[in-house]
């Protein structure tokens, strides 16, 4: 089947996404393994990136589905989906990866893709209306044009709130959980070794580390490479519903149709999946400094609980089909481990800083797709 040139680009771009998402979110799965000298940098994106890959098959052979691409692909009314929409929004959260990456800054690859196909789909909902406005009033003025069309927007219900309240819910409930579960996990471990020989305890905790680390991986690559398959189903099904008016997909009922497309086009996950495998082998060692040091000084007891946690955050949340952040989960589980030793051992200052790299995630990539989008379609 050949493709639009524009679909195929944005397969090309989203996939190039993926791998960016890869390196920039290496440091959530080996910052802790490297920091606690477990594995040297290398080996140990070699070992995450072997089990990013891995989570492919958990999907498809154990899980039976992929829930978290499926919400993605739904953030967004059907009917305010177009390959342009898709493109900026991809350029949006490829641009602000790319941003934070550089200033070694661990944000939220998985809320930046989302924040640029919101701001982009409600760009396109509101030239729609405003175009409509002017051919309808040509008598208003521009301000009172703009009014009019914004009030159309919020009536229109593009963006669908029953996936979007959960996704940024778990902006902070996501690092809260498994800030919760690795202090419970590190109180249960630290009174189970009590009367252990420290030495031996600590070898110990540095073999269950690998164990930890790859289900963290595991984790990260159910949660991560689905979102970006999200996209890119999106965008295949608004190509044979709209472009192809393929009556197979016509004949499907809208909230079917994802699970349809990824039954057959199972090589868009298993590029998904082998796309961040290869950037988790990247890295992305200023983020690693940041999550494995600057946060708090994590020893190999301390690396299993936050790894632990994390990994059981993901696998519930993938579990009710909610993406969050890998980022987020694993900064609150790192804090958790921080907070059984004192308050004080947590480096709060930085805390706060990532914190406001969170917050401003979403907002910020919807602004600069929606101003791509207006670009896009100025020039065309």
């Amino acid at each position: 089947m050949d493709f639009p040139i524009l679909l195929t680009v944005i397969i090309a771009l989203a996939l190039i996404f993926d791998y960016i998402n890869g390196f920039h979110d290496a440091a959530n799965s080996i910052a802790t393994i490297v920091s606690t000298k477990v594995l040297t940098p290398f080996q140990a994106v070699l070992w995450a990136a072997v089990w990013n890959f891995a989570a492919f098959f958990i999907a498809v052979y154990i899980i039976g589905e992929f829930k978290i691409g499926n919400t993605i692909a739904k953030t967004v009314n059907e009917n305010f989906i177009t390959l342009e929409v898709i493109f900026s929004g991809l350029i949006a959260a490829s641009a602000w990866n790319l941003l934070t990456w550089w200033f070694g800054i661990p944000s939220s690859s998985s809320h930046t893709l989302i924040g640029g196909f919101l701001g982009a789909a409600l760009m396109h909902a509101f030239l729609m209306d405003y175009n409509e406005v002017v051919a309808t009033q040509p008598n208003l003025g521009m301000f009172a044009t703009l009014k009019e069309a914004m009030m159309k927007v919020t009536t229109q219900d593009v963006v669908k709130f029953s996936k979007v309240i959960p996704i940024f819910l778990f902006i902070f409930l996501a690092p809260v959980i498994g800030m919760i579960i690795s202090i419970i996990i590190t109180l249960i471990i630290v009174h189970l070794y009590k009367k252990s020989n420290p030495h031996k305890a600590d070898k110990s905790f540095k073999r269950l580390q690998l164990a930890s680390s790859a289900l963290f991986s595991l984790g990260h690559g159910l949660n991560d490479a689905q979102k970006v398959m999200g996209i890119i189903g999106a965008a295949l099904i608004y190509y044979h519903v709209n472009m192809l008016q393929d009556p197979v997909y016509l004949n499907i009922a809208p909230a079917d149709r994802f699970n349809y497309f990824s039954q057959h086009y199972m090589w868009v996950p298993l590029v998904s999946f082998i796309a961040i495998a290869l950037g988790t082998m990247s890295g992305g060692w200023k983020i690693i400094k940041t999550m494995g040091t600057k946060i708090t000084k994590v020893t190999p007891l301390e690396g299993v609980s936050a790894e632990t946690a994390g990994a059981i955050t993901l696998f519930i949340t993938d579990h009710f089909g909610i993406p969050v952040s890998t980022t987020h989960t694993i900064t609150g589980s790192i804090i958790g481990v921080g907070l059984t030793k004192r308050i004080s051992a947590v480096r709060w200052g930085i805390t706060v800083s990532l914190l406001w790299a969170w917050v401003l995630t979403i907002p910020i990539s919807a602004i600069v797709a929606g101003i791509t989008y207006l670009v896009i379609t100025y020039f065309s």
